[in-house]
């Protein structure tokens, strides 16, 4: 595991891709099945209490920048409601043990957020259970490629949607509601919005909707001390990649193609989130952070 702190040449701080990561799993994926497994800081991130006593949803929080993103929440102060997949369970409870361990209470609610009720259910399980909802961070996505328009089915286009965006659109309406003046919302756009892969056509447009959304309600909500931010990865190695994200013989080079020269890793995302969430980032609203490892964006 890299140390996320020493000063280190970036090309160099984590592995490229190589002939290992050519892999394959039945969506969702797992990451304790994943070789190499991400590494999503649960050795190495260090927090400062920068979230003390808030109050987090995070959504994808079994694996992957989900799972960094709750990992450092929770050693940063903050308790969690974590949502997941029911079939991504035991990657959960990886992340429900290293929350609790950090001090942080952590309420593991399995569901599948193409579910507007189910949607409903985590915002009030997290005023319920936790007395209040201070941060929501929507990381979880759906991503299948599939290389000709001609064979995406409506039933893809729609559960992509679904998730990437109904979702997040059901997440954030709910949890405006309860969230007091100093709340922050954190989505997740990506590289794809801007600059859409051929066979990701409708999870490269979902994350532009996002980019959009974001900036929009970022105003709408000013007024009530509300903050709105995405963050934008780049390639970042998860179970999303090896769960139909990617085609599996492209993976031995995955990430090669950014000025980086590698895939990014989840604990190298966390950061971004906390910033966010925190009051460091108190004049910074309706904006998108791109972490794609040195690729130009608009």
């Amino acid at each position: 595991m890299a140390d996320q702190y020493a000063m280190q040449d970036p090309t160099k701080q984590y592995p490229k891709a190589g002939p290992e990561y050519q892999q394959t799993q039945e969506p969702p994926g797992l990451q304790v099945e994943m070789t190499p497994i991400p590494d999503c800081g649960e050795r190495t991130y260090r927090g400062t209490g920068r979230l003390a006593g808030r109050k987090a949803i995070v959504t994808g929080a079994d694996s992957g920048i989900g799972r960094a993103v709750a990992i450092a929440f929770a050693r940063e102060g903050a308790d969690v409601v974590l949502s997941y997949l029911p079939e991504e369970e035991a990657d959960a409870q990886q992340v429900v043990r290293l929350v609790e361990e950090a001090g942080s209470t952590a309420i593991a609610l399995p569901g599948d957020q193409k579910d507007e009720a189910y949607c409903e259910q985590l915002v009030q399980t997290a005023v319920d259970k936790l007395g209040g909802l201070d941060i929501l961070a929507n990381v979880a996505g759906m991503q299948q490629f599939v290389p000709d328009i001609a064979d995406l089915t409506t039933e893809q286009f729609d559960a992509t949607f679904k998730t990437n965006v109904y979702g997040l659109f059901w997440l954030c309406k709910a949890a405006i509601k309860h969230m007091k003046p100093g709340s922050t919302i954190i989505n997740t756009s990506s590289i794809q919005a801007y600059k859409p892969a051929p066979i990701l056509l409708d999870y490269a447009t979902t994350k532009g909707a996002i980019n959009v959304f974001s900036k929009a309600l970022a105003q709408q909500v000013a007024s009530k001390g509300i903050r709105v931010n995405v963050v934008a990865p780049g390639p970042v190695w998860t179970p999303l990649q090896v769960a139909g994200g990617q085609p599996t013989e492209k993976l031995a080079k995955f990430g090669e193609t950014t000025p980086l020269g590698r895939p990014g890793q989840p604990a190298e995302m966390a950061p971004a989130y906390v910033f966010l969430a925190s009051q460091e980032s108190s004049y910074v609203s309706g904006e998108t952070l791109n972490a794609n490892g040195g690729t130009p964006t608009p």
